[in-house]
C-alpha cells in the first residue's frame, strides 16, 4: 500500500549547498511523525518544500499517491502553524481563525458556526474577541493551531511551534497537542530540535544530520536501540566505550574495552569477532553495588555527585574509564572517594559501530 506522504528520492540545494540529500520519508494517514535534529540539518527545509513553500531540486513529492512539488501552497489543503504564530495583530481571535475559511469562500453563517465550534474545541470561546497582544503565549499558540486546523486540512505542518513558551507551558502544550492529534486522527508532521518534546509526542522521529536521515524509528528505538554514534549522543546521555569484539556466544558479545575491563551486550544482529564496536550504556541504566553482580560490574570510584531533584547524577572514575549514572534518590549515595561496582546487565547496552 503507498504511503500517505511520499519524499521520492528529494534532494534540496541552495547553490552549492546541499540541504536535503536525496530523501525517501514516507509518511503514514495519521501519523504524528517528528522531525528532529540539530540546526542546519534539513528539517525545516522539507516542511517547507511539504508545504509549497521551497521546491526540490530533484525528486518528487506525493500525497495521497499524486506529485504536488508543482502544485501551489494554497491547494496543497494543508494546515501551517509556525513558531512565532503569524497571529494578525489587527485581528480578533475570532476573526484569525476565520481568515483561512474566509480565503475559500465558505459563507458568512457557516464561518461563524465552524469557528465557534473549533474555539470551543480548544477552549477559547470566551476569547475570541480580543486581539493577539490580549493574550499569554500559550492561548496565541491555541489561537495558531485553531487556525490551521479550523478548514479541516489534510495535513498540519508545525515548525517549532511550542519553542517560545516557557517550560512549564511547553510541556503542557505537548500533551494538548498529542490529545488532539489523538481526538481528530490528524497527520501531523512537526519539526522540532527539542528531544524530549520529539520522544513525547510522536509515534515516530526522523532524526536528521546534514540532511540525511540517521534513523527512523519509534520513540522507544530511537532511544533505547540507537544505530548510530550520532543518534546515541544526541537523543539523551550515554555512556559510550570503543573497544573490540572479543568472542560470541548465545547471543551475547563480550567486548573488550581496555586491559581491565571487558563488557557483555546482547546482539541485535551478527558481530564478527575483532571488529571494532561502541557500547552504548544510558546513565538510568547504570545501578551502584556494594558487590560485583551478574552481568556487568566495573569498579569504581565516586568522583561528583550532584543532585538534580527527582535524582542524582552521579560521576563515576573506573579503570581506565569514567561514566555517569543517573541514581534515584532514595537509593542513597555514598561520600565522594567511596569504592563501589558501577553494574548493568548485557541487554542494558546497545553495540554501535563506530
Amino acid at each position: 500500500m503507498a504511503p500517505f506522504i511520499h519524499f521520492d528520492q528529494v534532494t534540496k540545494t541552495f547553490g552549492s549547498l546541499r540541504v536535503v540529500d536525496n530523501l525517501d520519508l514516507r509518511v503514514e494517514k495519521g501519523e504524528f511523525l517528528s522531525l528532529l535534529g540539530p540546526s542546519g540539518s534539513g528539517k525545516t527545509t522539507i516542511l517547507m518544500m511539504l508545504a509549497g513553500f521551497e521546491h526540490p531540486t530533484q525528486g518528487a513529492i506525493l500525497l495521497d499517491g499524486a506529485r504536488i512539488e508543482n502544485l501551489p501552497s494554497h491547494r496543497r489543503n494543508m494546515g501551517v502553524v509556525f513558531q512565532s504564530y503569524a497571529l494578525f495583530p489587527h485581528m480578533s481571535v475570532a476573526e484569525n481563525v476565520a481568515f483561512p475559511l474566509m480565503m475559500r469562500g465558505v459563507g458568512k453563517a457557516e464561518v461563524e458556526k465552524q469557528v465557534a465550534r473549533a474555539l470551543d474545541m480548544v477552549r477559547l470561546g470566551h476569547l475570541k474577541d480580543r486581539r493577539p497582544a490580549q493574550l499569554s503565549g500559550g492561548q496565541q499558540q491555541r489561537v495558531a493551531l485553531t487556525r490551521a486546523l479550523v478548514f479541516e486540512p489534510t495535513v498540519v505542518l508545525m515548525d517549532e511551534p511550542l519553542g517560545a513558551l516557557d517550560k512549564q507551558l511547553r510541556e503542557h502544550m505537548q500533551l494538548e497537542l498529542r490529545e488532539l492529534h489523538r481526538k481528530l486522527g490528524l497527520t501531523i508532521i512537526f519539526v522540532t530540535h527539542d528531544q524530549s518534546e520529539a520522544l513525547t509526542m510522536s509515534d515516530r522521529i526522523a532524526l536528521f544530520n546534514a540532511g540525511k536521515i540517521e534513523q527512523l524509528d519509534t520513540p522507544e528505538g530511537i532511544y533505547d536501540r540507537p544505530r548510530t554514534r550520532f543518534v546515541a549522543e544526541f537523543i539523551g546521555e550515554t555512556n559510550l566505550f570503543e573497544g573490540v569484539v572479543r568472542r560470541t556466544s548465545d547471543g551475547v558479545a563480550e567486548v573488550a574495552v581496555n586491559e581491565r575491563v571487558t563488557l557483555k551486550a546482547a546482539m541485535a544482529s551478527a558481530i564478527e569477532v575483532g571488529a571494532p564496536i561502541l557500547v552504548s550504556v544510558r546513565p538510568e541504566r547504570v545501578h551502584l553495588r556494594t558487590e560485583a553482580g551478574a552481568g556487568n560490574a566495573v569498579p569504581v570510584t565516586i568522583a561528583d555527585h550532584v543532585y538534580q531533584g527527582d535524582h542524582v547524577r552521579t560521576h563515576l572514575a573506573g579503570p581506565d574509564l569514567s561514566l555517569v549514572a543517573k541514581i534515584e534518590r532514595s537509593a542513597g549515595i555514598g561520600p565522594v572517594d567511596s569504592a563501589t561496582f558501577a553494574c548493568f546487565g548485557p541487554g542494558e547496552c546497545t553495540l554501535i559501530a563506530p
